[in-house]
Order: C-alpha cells, then sequence, then structure tokens
C-alpha cells in the first residue's frame, strides 16, 4: 500500500511547478510505461498492479528500478488517468538540448501549440514519419505534462525536442535550408516538389496560425487544399498531411533518380 507522503509526491508531479522543481514526471498505463522501460529515460520508480508486474518483470534490459506492488484503484487515486490497471513510472526529466537539422533531415518547427493532447498526437505523428527531433517555441505545451506522454503513446521516447526562442532559432539555424510553413495561402501541398534534403516543417498555434514574427523565415509556404466546408483542420491532422506529401513526394523523385540512372 502506497504511503501517505509517496502518494502525495506523486500527484504533486501532475503540476508543472512540482515536475520542474524535482526534474520528474509520470508515465502512466501499460503500453507507455513498457515504451519508457526499454528507452533511454532514467526510470526513478515504477508502481505496477501484480498482473503488470509479472507480465513485465523481465522487460527493462538497462535498468532495474524499484518496483511497488500497488492496487489499480491506488494507481486511479494518485494518477491523472480516468482509469489505470497497470502501472506509472516516475521518470527523470531530460536537459533541454539544441537540436538542428542534418543533411537530409526533416525537422518539426512547433509555435504556440497549446493543447497538450495536439502536441502529444504531433509526436506520435512524428514517430510515425520518421522525424525524431521537434524545436518548441517557449510558449507551446509542456512536453512532461501527462496528457502529452499519454497521447503521444509511447512516441516520446523516440522523439526528442528543444524548447527555444523561435525567432532567434530560426535566425541561427536554418541557413541553406529549406524552411516550410503551414498557411491558408501557401501552395498546393499535393503539387509542391518537396526538397529531398530535408528542412523545416513550421506548424502553428491551433486557432491563429503562425506568428508574424517567424513568417520571414519561411521560404515556402505551404497549404492543404479544401475540397468540403470545414473551416479548419485540427493541427495533428495538418501536419500528418503534410508529411505524408512530403514523404511521397521524395520517394517519388527517388524512383525517378534511379530509374534515370539504370537507363
Amino acid at each position: 500500500m502506497l504511503s501517505k507522503s509517496r502518494s502525495q509526491f506523486i500527484r504533486s508531479l501532475h503540476q508543472k511547478k512540482f515536475r520542474q522543481e524535482h526534474g520528474q514526471f509520470l508515465v502512466e498505463g501499460a503500453k507507455s510505461v513498457q515504451e519508457v522501460l526499454a528507452s533511454d529515460f532514467q526510470v526513478e520508480q515504477v508502481l505496477a498492479t501484480e498482473a503488470f508486474y509479472k507480465e513485465n518483470a523481465l522487460l527493462p534490459d538497462g535498468q532495474r528500478p524499484p518496483v511497488e506492488i500497488v492496487s489499480a484503484d491506488e494507481l486511479t487515486r494518485v494518477g491523472t488517468l480516468e482509469s489505470n490497471n497497470a502501472a506509472i513510472a516516475v521518470v527523470r526529466t531530460t536537459e533541454n538540448r539544441p537540436l538542428l537539422a542534418e543533411s537530409g533531415e526533416i525537422v518539426l518547427v512547433l509555435d504556440d501549440i497549446r493543447d497538450p493532447g495536439n502536441l502529444g498526437t504531433i509526436l506520435r505523428i512524428a514517430d510515425w514519419y520518421g522525424i525524431n527531433k521537434v524545436i518548441c517555441s517557449q510558449t507551446t505545451a509542456e512536453v512532461y505534462n501527462p496528457k502529452v506522454i499519454s497521447a503521444s503513446k509511447g512516441s516520446f521516447t523516440r522523439v526528442r525536442w528543444y524548447y527555444t526562442d523561435l525567432v532567434a532559432y530560426l535566425t541561427d539555424e536554418t541557413n541553406q535550408k529549406p524552411v516550410y510553413g503551414a498557411f491558408l495561402g501557401g501552395e498546393n501541398i499535393h503539387s509542391l516538389p518537396f526538397e529531398q534534403e530535408g528542412g523545416y516543417l513550421v506548424m502553428g498555434n491551433e486557432a491563429n496560425g503562425i506568428r508574424p514574427e517567424l513568417t520571414p523565415f519561411v521560404s515556402q509556404k505551404v497549404t492543404i487544399p479544401r475540397f468540403g466546408e470545414a473551416e479548419s483542420l485540427n493541427v495533428g491532422i495538418a501536419t500528418a498531411v503534410i508529411l505524408d506529401n512530403w514523404r511521397r513526394a521524395v520517394l517519388k523523385s527517388e524512383r525517378v533518380t534511379v530509374r534515370r540512372f539504370g537507363e
């Protein structure tokens, strides 16, 4: 049974100020805990039901965090999920380190994405499309928010992030690399020949789009054409659509290049 002090500590990690103070955050649910145990994140402790522990006792390879067996009711009481019959991991946060686009690499840039669910979904989408670097404005939702971690479905263990002043970042780091930005009046992504060497994709705030201060850094405005009557797209969905078209355009270009060399 969890002690009162331990319960209070875990519940305190629901709040950003305590996550920052202690340098720890929560990972909840079977899938996410399995992912973090198999990752490079430092897991401080695992609270697990007996069933989850028996099923996953051999999962941690490089680390063996202390495990406390608790009931599903206790997990639900101290966690943020409506129900949790598996586990909660208390995990150490990582250092905020600069990330740059390497040759041929696509890097996501998120400007003021405030909804934690959207941010978590974008991390999952980035992971799906092989994007492992995400640059976040300082007003973007905190990645260690439990809603972000939950929505990422474990992808937070494979995608790295860096919070910074985007104006300063784009001023210093995008030299000679294309910067695509999602705008209502941009070029149709279905016909745009995306650059093979990668670059940056800037996605803006759910309601207001990309800030005017960042517009001068965008070398190519892109748009998802609308065929129906919906007013807008969710930023996570829009990110997926653009990345899918980018990846397909590059693959198509590579096939054409291979055929030319094979002639």
